[in-house]
């Protein structure tokens, strides 16, 4: 990555980093583009070479912060040598739940606004340092496990939906349960969605 590459990289990081801050403690609606560059510290002009509008930001400060914590997942996967697909997405799920757990502000971020539609936009907007790695090692960690799913898009879009609305309900209102008493069903409910949408896939009882 070159200087300037380099400089522009950390505008936008301090542009996403000061807007999660105004909309997690001011509300998305009453944070203006004004009050993001002036925290940031960067003129208004320098707020559209990165974003269309408020909302162009939020759509992609959305991906950025999941993108950050599923890249953070998938390290810890390689870390502890996790094998196996469907041991891997047990095993993100409850590194992803424990960082919920202990950011709430994050959890309520994503949680209300995260839907595929956005993700998916977002994602395609953006560079590849930012969503991509973590859909192809999900793609590859699908190949080298053999397993078969005609829409594994639509599969990581049932998952990602199931895991944000169970951790909001269960980590921020703790109903019907809490996240910790809810995990196993949690678990099983993954299990027989790959289950649901792959062919020759390891016999998820294994991962129990």
């Amino acid at each position: 990555m070159s200087k300037i590459d380099l400089k522009k990289k950390v505008k936008e990081n301090a542009l996403f980093q000061n807007a999660f801050e105004l909309f997690t403690d001011k509300g998305f609606a009453k944070t203006t583009i004004s009050d993001i560059v002036n925290q940031a510290g960067l003129a208004k002009g320098t707020f559209y070479l990165y974003f269309k509008d408020k909302y162009d930001l939020r759509d992609k400060l959305i991906v950025h912060k999941a993108s950050q914590l599923f890249s953070e997942a998938h390290q810890a996967v390689l870390e502890q040598h996790v094998e196996g697909f469907e041991n891997q997405l047990l095993f993100i799920t409850d590194y992803i739940i424990n960082c919920f757990k202990e950011q709430h502000s994050l959890l309520q971020f994503i949680a209300k606004n995260l839907s595929w539609g956005v993700f998916r936009n977002a994602f395609n907007n953006m560079g590849e340092d930012e969503s991509q790695p973590f859909y192809s090692y999900y793609l590859k960690s699908m190949e080298e496990n053999h397993i078969v799913c005609e829409k594994p898009e639509i599969m990581l879009f049932t998952i990602i939906e199931l895991i944000g609305s169970t951790c909001y309900n269960c980590i921020i209102l703790e109903q019907p349960v809490t996240i910790d008493e809810y995990l196993p069903y949690l678990h099983k409910s993954i299990l027989h969605i790959v289950d649901g949408f792959t062919e020759n896939s390891t016999k998820f009882s294994n991962c129990l």
